[in-house]
């Protein structure tokens, strides 16, 4: 697990390539602590700088540093690739020989040999920049579920890439102008999902795919290699549940057991739920490593899942570490989020997966964590509300939806008789007139407008000026067949956004900002390509969510020990922040500097703040994504 940084300059005027470069390396230093590198390639054309943070997994010598040269390859490389021994071993078999142990020289002799083709044969997570001299092409790739990130700017002069945005404020060549359609999107769901980055000019590369970069020409293609959509439009495997099962679980002890491959000690998150569970488990009865284990506990009895954790480690005999989170803990973290989320991140469970990170890092150098099971074999209660909703939502008959929904906007809210939830209500009722108007009327549109925190409706009146809301990847529900059940296509969808830009985003920053390589072992791409292609009541039935994962669970763990309810990883920030960090608040959303700042409605961003403070929790969520924004632009946009 590494940074990675560079850049390709066509302007000419680059005689302090070095120092900047040398710079863009050193400020992702908690992402590569071991050794640091970069190299510059110079022509009469263009200069391509590579840099390099390194943090020791694979290979500990000094042979496997970066830049990664192989005759006219050049590599930098962030991530694992689990199968690199049997790529390895293809390879040699072909004739090439090797000068490392790393995953490194795998990837790029692989791709000399396969070229682009070469990424089908990879199992893990990556994000990596190749430079071939004799062509005069660049490749940048990201990983098949975007468990890595890749952020590129390009100007038609300057392209700028890197895991972190925060490298790219040291190349004179990046112009940092916030782009106000993805901020809208941030207000929305509290991350921003991909393409669209914070920046204007600045995109996240979308998971599954890859940049060519035609230098002699200066031409760039957007090419896909991998997309989930592809094996949810598969036909349904006509496979008995007991086979299903089966498959699925040698699909996990495959894959778990890849993701312990390292030369260094390796631990797992716990928090007592079936996805971490699973994990746990498995490698307990099919890794010959010991099994470390490490989970967050929270005096608030509503999200604490410690003592689950504590019985399941107890029962399964792990080597297990705990620790409480305070309110002190969380206050020492949140002026720290705007370095560690170098781009607007308003998930509040950031900070406990931060605690957890830092505590795990004192006995290991990786750690597994276990997400994707929900959006893979639908374990969020929002998945069976959505469905809810849809049934009684679609009792309109569709010749006149559009008509009822502009009936509701004529219609004034107060009035009606549902009204006893306040702005929760009034809420919802503008999704469904969304809804309604745009006839969009299915599971995957209704998921992403009940997820939005603000309506697309009112989402103007928090800025100061008129924008264009961008598109992104909850825009293209339309690829997921229709013969997808309404189930699969809300888990589709799902996948590619809030799992991608927010959980994938959580995780990796949390645990990078500690040096700590975070790794994913149910989003394994065949877990998902086989999954997929399982009919949705292997996933949810009769209102049991992660059917299918649970009863493997139940092999290796007594059911009545699983058997409770989820409490999910969160944090009681939304009390806190009434209280023991208050003043934070009045900071950043004060009338002064709101209207100084010249982004937002003061008025309206005031009266969000007053409306959380006097004891409305649904304003709760708007206020802590504008702080966490403000706190941001505070860092970097000064």
């Amino acid at each position: 697990m590494c940074g990675i940084t560079g850049f390709i300059e066509f302007n000419g005027d680059t005689t302090n390539s070095d120092v900047y470069l040398s710079k863009m390396v050193e400020i992702m230093h908690r992402r590569g602590p071991d050794a640091s590198n970069f190299k510059l390639y110079d022509t009469n054309e263009y200069k391509v700088g590579l840099g390099h943070a390194r943090l020791s997994v694979i290979d500990l010598s000094e042979n496997a540093t970066q830049p990664f040269n192989a005759g006219e390859l050049s590599i930098v490389f962030n991530g694992e690739i689990y199968n690199f021994q049997e790529i390895k071993d293809e390879l040699i078999g072909l004739g090439y020989q090797f000068l490392t142990t790393s995953d490194t020289e795998v990837v790029l002799k692989a791709f000399k040999a396969w070229g682009v083709k070469a990424v089908d044969k990879f199992i893990g997570m990556f994000a990596f920049a190749i430079y071939d001299q004799s062509k005069e092409e660049m490749y940048f790739f990201r990983d098949r579920a975007g468990v890595k990130p890749f952020y590129y700017y390009w100007d038609e002069q300057t392209f700028i890439f890197g895991s972190e945005l925060k490298a790219f404020h040291f190349h004179p060549g990046f112009k940092k102008s916030i782009d106000k359609g993805a901020l809208g999107l941030y207000l929305q769901y509290g991350y921003i999902p991909f393409p669209n980055c914070i920046f204007e000019k600045t995109n996240k590369l979308d998971p599954g795919h890859y940049l060519k970069f035609d230098l002699k020409r200066k031409k760039i293609d957007h090419i896909k290699y991998w997309d989930v959509y592809d094996y949810y439009n598969k036909p349904k495997l006509n496979i008995s549940y007991e086979e299903a099962l089966e498959e699925t679980e040698r699909l996990f002890i495959s894959a778990f057991n890849y993701r312990m491959v390292a030369d260094v000690p390796v631990g797992v998150f716990l928090s007592g739920g079936y996805d971490s569970t699973a994990v746990a488990s498995i490698l307990k009865q099919t890794s010959s490593s010991q099994i470390n284990t490490f989970t967050i506990g929270f005096e608030d009895e509503q999200f604490n899942e410690a003592e689950y954790a504590k019985e399941t480690a107890k029962f399964l005999g792990t080597n297990h570490t705990e620790h409480y989170c305070t309110y002190q803990d969380a206050l020492d973290i949140i002026p720290n989020l705007a370095e560690i989320f170098d781009e607007p991140f308003g998930d509040s469970s950031a900070i406990p997966t931060t605690l957890v990170s830092g505590m795990a890092r004192k006995d290991v150098t990786v750690c597994l964590s276990a997400d994707g099971g929900d959006e893979i074999f639908a374990g969020y209660n929002k998945y069976t509300r959505t469905l809810n909703t849809l049934n009684k939502l679609s009792k309109v008959p569709k010749n006149g939806r559009k008509l009822v929904g502009k009936l509701m906007d004529l219609a004034p809210i107060y009035k009606l008789p549902l009204l006893k939830n306040g702005e929760k209500i009034e809420h919802f009722y503008k999704i469904i007139s969304e809804l309604y108007r745009n006839d969009e009327l299915d599971a995957a549109a209704l998921l992403k407008h009940s997820t939005k925190n603000i309506s697309d409706g009112e989402l103007n009146e928090y800025f100061a000026d008129s924008f264009t809301l961008s598109t992104s990847a909850f825009d293209t529900s339309s690829f997921i067949d229709l013969s997808n059940d309404q189930i699969n296509r809300m888990l589709a969808i799902d996948y590619k956004t809030y799992m991608c830009d927010d959980i994938l985003t959580k995780v990796d920053r949390a645990s990078m900002s500690v040096s700590l390589e975070g790794r994913e072992p149910l989003l394994d791409h065949r877990i998902l390509e086989f999954a997929a292609q399982l009919p949705s009541s292997y996933k949810l039935k009769g209102g049991v969510k992660k059917r299918i994962l649970k009863d493997i669970v139940h092999k290796y763990v007594p059911k009545e020990m699983m058997d409770r309810p989820k409490s999910g990883f969160g944090i009681p920030v939304k009390d806190w922040g009434r209280r023991e960090f208050k003043d934070l608040f009045e900071q950043y959303f004060s009338e002064q500097y709101v209207r100084e700042q010249g982004i937002f409605n003061p008025k309206k961003i005031s009266n969000v703040l007053q409306d959380y403070l006097n004891g409305n929790d649904m304003a709760f969520q708007p206020c802590w994504f504008i702080l966490n924004f403000q706190m941001w632009y505070s860092r970097w946009m000064g």
